[in-house]
């Protein structure tokens, strides 16, 4: 297990932040060597100043928070991502799609940003609200990612239930096994509950930014080691 500051996605996602809040909020992330600081598409070329020549890189939100624009704006979108030379994409699945079980339509929406990426080697992360689903729900949408290529499934945006749940990411890591990887996020806030979700065998923990300091000081932060990413 790493440290779990390196696990974290660092999320400064919150839309009536200020430029000088947003600021300050990517620095603790700095403070704490996340894994990536996740920012607002508007915020990409701000966090890739600020987190030039650390440890930490820079994730952005795609579709946030209900994934319903086009596709061709989602493949846009992630078009111009790459062209800013992101680090990582968090997409978020159609959520009408979802509900509606339109299975052929969410796995072409995921594999049009997939195929978008996919020449700049960029991951992305699909979330689909896990805590607003059944289980049966979240292991077909996890299916659904795999078969679209995707490199991660994501519980939440945390801006629609209650976030990461036990059951919720026993589902997702059941189904992947193996095949993709897992991110817990939503409702993280200490380290408790952070090692847990890394035990079940989760890969990435999405936080808000006033969480990583209670997750990190309640663990010995180390120095991040660049080789092993």
């Amino acid at each position: 297990m790493l440290p779990i500051n390196r696990y974290l996605d660092h999320a400064v996602l919150k839309p009536d932040l200020t430029v000088a809040e947003a600021t300050d909020a990517i620095q603790l992330g700095l403070k704490y060597e996340v894994r990536t600081v996740c920012v607002r598409p508007c915020d990409i070329e701000l966090a890739q100043r600020m987190c030039e020549g650390t440890t930490t890189d820079v994730c952005v939100v795609l579709g946030f928070p209900h994934g319903t624009n086009l596709t061709a704006t989602k493949v846009a979108e992630a078009k111009e991502f790459a062209r800013l030379k992101v680090a990582e994409v968090d997409m978020v699945a159609n959520y009408g799609r979802i509900c509606s079980e339109d299975w052929e339509y969410v796995k072409a929406d995921i594999t049009a940003v997939v195929e978008a990426l996919k020449p700049s080697g960029i991951p992305l992360k699909v979330i689909f609200e896990t805590s607003t689903l059944t289980n049966e729900a979240i292991c077909k949408v996890t299916e659904v990612c795999i078969e679209a290529g995707a490199d991660y499934v994501k519980t939440s945006t945390g801006f629609n239930g209650a976030g990461a749940t036990v059951e919720g990411v026993q589902a997702m890591v059941e189904t992947a096994a193996g095949r993709i990887k897992v991110k817990a996020s939503g409702g993280i806030r200490d380290i408790e509950q952070a090692k847990a979700f890394v035990n079940m065998g989760c890969d990435r923990l999405g936080v808000g930014f006033s969480s990583s300091p209670a997750i990190c000081d309640g663990d010995k932060v180390e120095p991040a080691d660049p080789s092993v990413y």
